[in-house]
């Protein structure tokens, strides 16, 4: 008989379990409240399929529980990672919400398709040593931070503190020799007692539980220890994380999971480690002005105010020239009132604005701009007079003129 899929969706006050054949069809959909029979209700619920795996997603976070009675009671279960059961829900409705019949359906199914789902297992003697070492941990921190909120009471009743690092004997000896002076004082000297009091339970709790690790440690007949640097302690944490290596494909995922992998650094001559390859500079400059302004970056570096140009007297940063023959060039067509520019008798190119108004680029005839424009000058212009500008612009008619003539201007 082919093998029913139960998806559980785990939660702190209730659980959902949805059940789908090989298939992925849904055959039964059952929540139950987080009790001291849940478990009784769930395998009342399933002696419908005989042949049916519990998936549990976290079964060893939220789902802990719950996994652990189920496999006591001679269950088969799967731990899917949250994760896994995420992509699945993504893949199937295009989104990641949660919903708790749609979320045990997505687990059962992550169950039932991947390969890379593992059993869970019942808890043995690994996690003792998880739980004693977790708990020294935490003592740690919690030495930490009164430590740190000691300190600073005592400087602000002694002068510069103490130095170093803090001790419960040293503090009492410090508050011994204080004398609280008013009734602010009086009360950090009693915040101070009663913070000396926390540090010495501390370091009460933290002597008891290395006690305790050191005993599970040697209960459990490792050999870790006789490793140079590795206590009680140590071999606790490791053996309660680690539980059983061969949930690691191989020896490069276990030296990932423990931090121990080579990985890329940004700077420094580390041995052992991949180099990393140096930063090639941009193989174009940026735009100064934003991406499609006329005037980007020149190749060259520092202030310029004419624009680079080719023999042709064409800017190629603006536009590529198009290769274009005589007879393209007599079939482009101007804008409606123009006239053709008149060829140069020295060069038979696009010429500037002296005699040629129009000139060719990418392809049609465009009014030529002028090479130096006041906004890439840094001098100082003065304010432009209406009469100064139309006696430039007679000038310059007279000087065309007398340039197709043949005849000076004075003349």
């Amino acid at each position: 008989m082919a093998v029913v899929m139960i998806g559980v969706d785990p939660h702190k006050t209730s659980h959902t379990a949805v059940a789908i054949s090989p298939a992925e069809e849904p055959l039964g959909q059952l929540r139950v409240r987080a009790s001291a029979v849940q478990a009784e209700r769930l395998l009342g619920w399933a002696q419908a399929w005989p042949e049916r795996a519990w998936a549990v997603e976290g079964a060893g976070g939220l789902g802990h529980l719950l996994a652990q009675q189920l496999l006591s009671a001679g269950e088969r279960v799967l731990d899917v990672p949250p994760k896994l059961a995420a992509r699945v829900r993504l893949l199937a409705t295009g989104n990641v919400n949660k919903n708790d019949p749609d979320d045990a359906r997505s687990v059962a199914v992550a169950a039932l398709r991947s390969a890379q789902v593992r059993e869970a297992r019942r808890d043995d003697h690994a996690t003792v040593l998880k739980v004693w070492s977790k708990r020294y941990r935490d003592l740690g921190r919690a030495r930490t931070e009164v430590a740190c909120r000691l300190h600073q009471v005592l400087c602000e009743l002694i002068p510069g503190g103490v130095p170093g690092e803090i001790t419960a004997g040293q503090a009492g000896q410090v508050l011994a020799s204080a004398a609280p002076a008013g009734a602010v004082e009086a009360a950090r000297w009693e915040l101070a007692a009663e913070l000396t009091e926390d540090l010495r339970g501390t370091d009460a709790r933290i002597r008891e539980t290395r006690k305790k690790a050191a005993a599970a440690v040697r209960a459990a007949g490792t050999s870790l220890t006789g490793l140079f640097g590795a206590g009680p302690v140590i071999a606790a944490t490791v053996i309660g994380d680690v539980r059983h290596v061969s949930r690691f494909g191989n020896r490069d995922r276990f030296a990932a999971c423990n931090g121990t992998a080579p990985i890329e650094v940004s700077s420094g001559g580390r041995k052992g480690l991949p180099a990393v390859p140096p930063r090639q500079p941009p193989a174009r400059p940026r735009d100064p002005h934003g991406r499609g302004h006329p005037d980007p970056l020149p190749a060259h570096q520092g202030p310029r105010l004419l624009r680079q140009e080719t023999g042709r007297r064409q800017n190629p940063e603006r536009s590529a020239a198009r290769a274009q023959t005589p007879d393209q060039r007599r079939h482009l067509r101007l804008p409606a009132g123009r006239r053709p520019a008149r060829r140069s008798r020295r060069r038979q190119e696009p010429g500037r604005a002296t005699g040629e108004p129009l000139c060719i680029q990418g392809g049609r005839l465009t009014p030529r701009p002028p090479a130096l424009r006041a906004s890439h000058s840094r001098a100082c212009l003065p304010p432009y007079d209406r009469c100064s500008l139309s006696r430039a612009a007679a000038i310059s008619c007279e000087r065309g003129a007398g340039s197709r003539t043949g005849r000076s201007p004075a003349a």
